[in-house]
């Protein structure tokens, strides 16, 4: 094993020194960084692409797009994507409303045909496009993956609506990005353009703006020009789908990504069409519901993140799932985009597009490195210190749930009849209690892995109602499922 590492790391080092330019310039260390980050972090290939005023001043390819071809990565590489699916996902939505086919304030359910928005609270036709489109429709935490080398095939998509689309908050109270919201959107382009998603989002967007290396999955032909995507063992990942592919399926190079960015930045590019005018961009990148928890100074637009960072407004997407880490970033006031692609998952990314950033912007400063919150014993509050009985429901069926919180801190879980346990990682802020613990919920789709399940319960008075998460452990790097369902509890006098 040590000699078939070593003769990696060879490779690697020969192709790193075979890919560097004959000239030194500002991004030389930004070079020494990249490389830096394949030699320790084992991430096979780092793809970098930066436009400054509508031109791209830098774009290059470190690394391995596939090990066992040996094919070198370079701009034109594709990458999975993952998140930063969902901005262009947006974009096509946004084409349909500027002819007037979608209107953003509408209900979503609209323009769903008989599968509809399930509300557990709140109201329903508040649950709109934009809202749907800003993550603060009410919808849950979601993602299912589905693997070629698996029998498990991905269900319709107005299946996965009618089982799992439940607003578990009322509709603008809340953020809570939602795989499951951007797959809703991409049905409705479907459905109100007559074609397939991949189709219009070809038709539409992808060769209006001259990106000839962006498809929804991998395109035909186009095999050879992707990245293969890589576990933490350096092994490939068999490919996989979603049954939320507006929020996850695109991929593109890194070329290709920095001209849509550039786009979105209101340049004119060559071999580009304006598909979408200067105050439709802006609409894009303005908050919904910006009372809506969230992060402070932070806000979610159509598709995209926005915030404010050393004195720098930030547009951004990035992207993270197995054998993927991904971002992108617009700064408009410098007119500047930053692109790096991986085809594993790392924080290299992160780390690469703040040394990019700190090169072009005066006073950026890098990101602090995320942590795991810090564990503290959990204090119940007097309203919540009690038992709570209530009903947790799945497609199926429904299950008789009980919580005990004990002036002590332990929280006792039952869940059907099974045995009592204990919930850890307890907390309560802003009125929302969270916590894990291990429980079996009776529903097909979860019993296909092994899960925790995660509790996201707002205290309503003498009411605990929320989400109920069965979250599948990774299994050799393979993302599975987390799949929400309704919980609803009352205090017990």
């Amino acid at each position: 094993m040590r000699f078939v590492r070593m003769g990696r790391l060879i490779g690697v080092l020969a192709l790193l020194c075979a890919t560097s330019p004959a000239f030194a310039d500002r991004f030389d260390p930004v070079r020494t960084a990249i490389r830096e980050q394949i030699v320790e972090s084992g991430v096979p290939s780092i793809t970098v692409a930066v436009m400054q005023d509508g031109k791209i001043i830098w774009e290059e390819g470190f690394g391995w797009a596939d090990r066992e071809k040996q094919i070198a990565a370079d701009a034109h590489t594709m990458y999975s994507l993952a998140s930063i699916s969902k901005p262009i996902t947006a974009t096509g939505l946004m084409t349909l409303v500027k002819g007037g086919k979608i209107d953003l304030d509408r209900p979503a359910d609209d323009y769903l045909g008989n599968a509809k928005l399930t509300a557990r609270v709140g109201d329903a036709r508040d649950a709109t496009v934009r809202r749907i489109a800003g993550h603060t429709a009410g919808l849950p935490l979601y993602y299912q993956f589905f693997y070629e080398d698996e029998p498990v095939a991905r269900p319709p998509m107005g299946e996965t609506i009618q089982r799992y689309a439940n607003l578990v908050s009322a509709p603008g109270e809340r953020y809570q990005y939602s795989n499951l919201g951007f797959g809703i959107l991409d049905h409705i382009i479907s459905r109100v353009s007559g074609s397939s998603y991949a189709d219009f989002m070809r038709r539409e967007v992808f060769l209006p703006l001259g990106l000839t290396r962006t498809t929804v999955d991998i395109g035909p032909g186009l095999e050879p020009y992707t990245a293969t995507r890589y576990d933490q063992n350096g092994q490939p990942i068999p490919f996989y789908t979603f049954d939320h592919p507006g929020g996850s399926a695109v991929f593109s190079s890194a070329h290709d990504l920095v001209r849509f960015a550039g786009f979105h930045l209101k340049n004119r590019l060559p071999g580009q069409k304006q598909i979408l005018g200067a105050a439709m961009i802006d609409e894009m990148h303005r908050p919904i519901d910006p009372q809506a928890d969230r992060e402070e100074g932070s806000g979610y637009g159509i598709g995209f993140n926005v915030r404010t960072k050393d004195g720098y407004r930030v547009v951004s997407h990035s992207g993270g799932m197995a054998g993927v880490a991904t971002i992108m970033q617009l700064f408009p006031d410098r007119n500047v985009a930053i692109v790096v692609l991986t085809n594993s998952s790392s924080a290299a990314p992160r780390i690469i597009a703040d040394k990019i950033a700190a090169t072009m912007l005066p006073g950026w400063k890098p990101s602090p490195v995320p942590t795991e919150p810090e564990t503290r014993p959990f204090s119940p509050t007097p309203a919540l210190v009690g038992t709570w009985k209530g009903t947790l429901s799945t497609p199926e069926t429904e299950m008789p749930v009980e919580l005990v919180f004990q002036n002590d801190g332990l929280i006792r879980a039952t869940f059907g009849n099974q045995l009592p346990t204990l919930v850890s990682k307890a907390r309560f802020e802003r009125g929302f209690f969270d916590g894990d613990l291990n429980a079996r919920i009776p529903n097909p789709d979860v019993r296909r892995y092994s899960y925790f399940v995660h509790l996201a319960l707002k205290l309503d008075g003498a009411m605990l109602r929320g989400a109920a998460t069965a979250i599948g452990d990774r299994d050799n790097d393979r993302v599975r499922n987390a799949l929400t369902h309704w919980l609803a509890l009352t205090k017990q006098p």
